[in-house]
Parts: structure tokens; sequence; C-alpha cells
């Protein structure tokens, strides 16, 4: 397979690649929204134990004929945008007594904005399709786990010499999914391109919308994939450095690997579901999990519109749960990839209301005994249909969608379906994976992965 290691420099572009920092602004509200600081509480899923991280993505964006410096332009939005959203300019910290996250609001806060220039045009660096990690890490800000708790919102406007630019984000989980910060940027992008008021009014009311019930119970069997244990920490597992590659996926391999499995099972999967159990199995044999242990497959779902009632639009929380599948690493690594993905398929009938409220009262009832999804976990997330690419600040939507972290849903070893960047269309064919693996279990990872581009998957 001809993958491109992201941590590799592409050889069109020649070191040295450096962003220089020139100076950080603190944007605040352009009207004060509220007189006396106070505070906001955060729901259950908001103090979701995975969620206490920073995530990191960034957005590029080509030269227009739009005139306007986009720093400029993006504060500006950013200022009367913070008058709606002014949370994220807030704080975040423990409660006294169950150390549950809440929000601080204080007159006078606001969100940094760093400005930022590279020497280089977006095109010599094919708009970030395979650009080398350490550059990419220099175009989104990256606080340690207090300053993501003081700043919960930190931005950062990169400068390219063709004209196009790149919005770096670092927001704090436990304010919003990926869902609600597209909401959230979407606005500014509104007010950006000279609307003068929202199309969608935020909605806060975290604690009445996502609570616990009265009294909580527990009737999904949530506690046989949850495990409590308060001295543990997903994001600090130690199984040495793990390292980030992207693999491509062509139609053509992927059409056949899916009828391959749709003539062994008789049924037909997702590009998710079957892709997302070839590369779990792969990843799993590729690290030597011994056979006794227990892996896990995690990804999230939207509740919004799941949920009775449904939330309201304009909620900016987190409005998704993670669901699961649990094997044995033999059972995963022996049995056919269709049984996988059959049982990926399954997980998704338990996405149901009584799964959601289920979730939020164990919360409600083992919070201070530390729940987590414990070890082994591989989380999965696609980003090909998220609706990124409709954050238009006047230059357009963005022509690339990067994630930069590999904190997720309690994994240290994420995996991302990834469209290509749009400036690219034409010239690629499919989309590409990211997958993060332990830097050890990187060569074995990727024999895997070459038997998928060659169609010699064993026994599927």
């Amino acid at each position: 397979m001809n993958h491109q290691a992201n941590h590799l420099i592409p050889a069109k572009c020649p070191p040295p690649m450096e962003v220089k920092l020139s100076e950080t602004t603190v944007i605040y509200p352009s009207r004060t929204p509220f007189n006396h600081d106070h505070v906001l509480p955060l729901s259950h899923l908001d103090n979701d134990h995975n969620l206490r991280v920073t995530f990191r993505y960034v957005r590029a964006y080509v030269s227009t004929n739009h005139h306007g410096d986009p720093f400029q332009v993006i504060t500006t939005a950013l200022s009367d945008v913070l008058v709606y959203y002014y949370p994220f300019a807030g704080t975040i910290r423990h409660r006294d007594g169950d150390g549950r996250l809440e929000l601080y609001c204080t007159v006078g806060k606001g969100v940094p904005v760093i400005q930022a220039a590279v020497d280089c045009s977006l095109e010599l660096i094919n708009y970030l399709d395979d650009s080398a990690e350490h550059f990419l890490e220099q175009l989104v800000p990256n606080p340690n786990s207090d300053e993501g708790l003081v700043n919960p919102l930190i931005l950062q406007v990169t400068m390219f010499t063709c004209g196009g630019f790149c919005l770096g984000a670092a927001v704090h989980h436990s304010t919003s999914d990926g869902l609600g910060a597209t909401q959230f940027f979407n606005a500014v992008a509104e007010l950006a391109r000279g609307t003068t008021r929202l199309s969608v009014e935020p909605v806060w009311d975290r604690t009445s919308l996502l609570g616990p019930r009265k009294p909580p119970k527990v009737e999904f069997p949530v506690q046989e994939i949850l495990s409590l244990d308060k001295g543990f920490s997903p994001y600090s597992q130690s199984s040495g450095p793990v390292v980030r590659e992207c693999f491509p996926v062509t139609d053509e391999w992927l059409d056949r690997f899916k009828e391959l499995l749709r003539e062994r099972s008789g049924s037909s999967f997702t590009t998710f579901e079957a892709l997302g159990a070839y590369i779990w199995r792969a990843r799993v044999k590729a690290s030597g999990v011994p056979g006794h242990e227990i892996v896990k497959f995690a990804y999230s779902i939207n509740i919004r519109k799941l949920v009775k009632p449904p939330l309201p639009v304009g909620y900016w929380g987190n409005g998704c749960v993670a669901l699961y599948v649990q094997l044995s690493a033999k059972d995963l690594v022996e049995q056919p990839i269709w049984v996988t993905a059959n049982l990926i398929k399954k997980s998704k009938g338990n996405a149901t209301d009584e799964y959601v409220r289920s979730f939020i009262d164990f919360q409600e009832l083992n919070y201070e005994k530390g729940i987590t999804a414990g070890k082994g976990v591989s989380g999965f997330t696609d980003w090909r249909h998220l609706g990124h690419s409709t954050v238009d600040f006047g230059w357009g939507g963005p022509v690339t969608v990067l994630p930069l972290s590999r904190h997720l849903l309690g994994s240290v070893e994420p995996c991302f379906f990834l469209p290509y960047s749009s400036a690219t269309e034409g010239k690629k064919d499919g989309f590409k994976v990211l997958v993060y693996v332990q830097e050890s279990a990187m060569p074995a990872f990727r024999v895997e992965m070459d038997k998928f581009s060659i169609q010699e998957f064993g026994s599927s």
C-alpha cells in the first residue's frame, strides 16, 4: 500500500517549515452579556471522565477575491458571537464536594486568539493532506490540562503566503462536542459574512435537558461495559510511544471488500462497520494483545433527535454517547471479519432513549467511583459527513479539516475516517484513515493494511 506517514516531511514541502507566532490577542464580547459573576452547571454527559480533554483540529481556507484580513474578520465576528456563547470565555473548575466540573463565568474575560504566519503556500504542502506531523502541530494551540480549564477555547489564525489561512481550535470537550463546536463556528462565520443575527440561537439548559431521572434507574446494563476505578485515568495508559499514520482507502478496494463480506455473511455492511472491523482487528493483532484480554470498539452516536423529547435546535453541549462492542482479543483476531462487522452493526440497535437515560443515571449513581470504559479501548469516528465544510467566514468553506487529538472515547489509539482535501478533488480516489498505533506495533499494522489493498484478507 502506498501509505503516507504523517510524521515524515513530504518531499514537496522543503524544510525548514516553521510557523511564526506573532502575538496573542484576548477577544472580549462586544457588549457585556451579564453583570454578575455566576456558575453554569454542566450536564452529566459533559462530565463524562472521557471528555476531560481538549480536542484540537484545524481548518484550512484558500485565497479568494474576498477582501479583508482573516484575523480581523474572524475576531470581529467572534467578539459579537461571544455575547451569545459567553461560556466559552468562562473558566472550568471542579465543584466542591463531588469534583464534578462546572463553568465559572466572570465579567471581563475573553477568548485568546493567536496570530501566526508561515513562509509557504497551502498548495506547496498539498493543502495539509500529507503535511508533516511537526508542522501540523504548530497550527493548533496545545494547552496543558490546567490551561485548558482556564481557557476552554483557544484559537489560532495562521496566514500563508498564498493568501490562504488556517484556523486552529483547541476546545475543552466538557463544553461541547464536535457538533456543538461546529454550531458555534457557524455562528461566527455567519456574522463574518455580514449577517446581523444568528440563524440558530444557542441553548444552554443542560441539567434539566440531560439530567438524571428521579429516582435514577439503570435499566440498560451499561455496567457490563463501563468500569468503576477511581484511580484509573484513560489517557495516561503507559503502553509506549504512539505514532500516527494515514492510509488511503480507494473506492475499488472498499467495494470489493464489502462485497466479499456480503458473500460470506449474506448481509450488507456500511463502510464504518466493515472497515472499522478490519482496522480494529488489524490493530489488536499487530499490538500482540494477549488473547484473554477484553478489547473494546468504541464510537459515539448523536442523541439530539434520539432522546424523548428531542433536544432543542441550538443545544450545543455534549449531545453524543458512546456505544461499544467488546470481545476477547483471541475471538476478535480469530473470528471472520464479517462476524465482527455484524456485532458493530447490531450495537447500533442499543441507541435508544433508555440507553441514554441509563447512561446518565449510572453517572449520577456512580460518578465519584470513577467511571471509564476501562483498558483496551479503540475509538473510531467518521468525519466524512459531519458538516465541517459549512464553516464559511467569507472565503468559502474549508478545503481541509483535520483532527490533531489522540484522546477519544477513552482511547489513546483512535481512528478517524477523513475525506481528502476538496482542493485536491479529482486527484485522489476514496478517502483516508488516520490511525494512531503503538510505535512498536506500526510495522505489523502496515502489513495488515497492505493486505487490505491487495485483497488478501485471510479468513474474512
